[in-house]
């Protein structure tokens, strides 16, 4: 991996502003909820884990962060989402960014997927969002941005992973209507685009440990890499950036 850059004194773009990251208790989700606190943001955590979004939740508030609190909450139930966007509104009195982050994948051959094995996955990687956002587009302000957390495998994918695959595409399109439809709500929606990042999803994924998936490590990103395009992409200076997809991952694609 390459040697992470010496880092500068964060900006304050988000100060007075509250933020919900969804898969926040671990990885590029808590990457995401440490950047936007460091720029003054106050934060929910929301995870299926509701214990370990506690913990991290505390954890940055002990390092500084205005203000957070974990809620347990499975995005792919919509009485858990509309749960957790009013308990925000609760607490904070408005939602200004909303970073759907939470995923996971299954590992199988497509001719021994299952409908159940698809739900699962689409019911996550893909309606979690949708239910987020669409509180996003009842509920925010205009100036409110919604951040996807989709993956290179919607353009470039590997076996076994139809289900993710197909997700994340479908992701980089909701992406794109909700942004036509937020447009006049005064809310921008985009996407992200992660290649092969420093996390547990990507050491654990069976491709790569079998060596299916081959990986450079030089072209191996840190959370923090995913977590500052979220910042930007958040931030009032992307005003004028509304449903695009960014590639981040290292310039790999370029090369699939």
């Amino acid at each position: 991996m390459p040697d992470a850059p010496e880092s500068s004194p964060p900006s304050r773009r988000f100060a007075g502003k509250a933020a919900i990251v969804t898969g926040g208790a671990s990885g590029i989700g808590l990457a995401a909820a440490r950047r936007l606190a460091a720029e003054g943001a106050r934060l929910v955590l929301a995870d299926m884990h509701g214990e370990a979004a506690r913990s991290a939740a505390e954890a940055l508030v002990a390092a500084g962060a205005p203000e957070a609190f974990g809620v347990t909450c499975d995005v792919g139930k919509a009485e858990q989402v509309d749960a957790c966007m009013r308990q925000a509104l609760d607490r904070f009195g408005a939602v200004d960014v909303i970073v759907n982050n939470a995923g996971l994948m299954t590992f199988k051959p497509f001719i021994d997927l299952t409908g159940a094995d698809w739900a699962r996955v689409l019911g996550v990687d893909l309606m979690g969002a949708f239910f987020f956002i669409q509180q996003g587009l009842v509920h925010m302000k205009p100036g409110g941005a919604i951040v996807n957390v989709s993956s290179i495998h919607a353009r470039e994918t590997e076996p076994h992973v139809a289900p993710y695959a197909a997700a994340k595409a479908a992701l980089v399109s909701l992406t794109r209507s909700a942004a036509i439809e937020g447009k006049p709500r005064g809310i921008r929606v985009n996407a992200v685009l992660p290649g092969a990042i420093d996390t547990p999803m990507l050491w654990e994924n069976p491709n790569v440990k079998s060596g299916v998936e081959r990986i450079d490590r030089s072209e191996v990103g840190r959370p923090e890499d995913i977590a500052a395009a979220i910042a930007f992409l958040a931030a009032p200076e992307a005003a004028f950036v509304r449903g695009t997809a960014v590639v981040v991952d290292g310039g790999r694609l370029a090369r699939l």
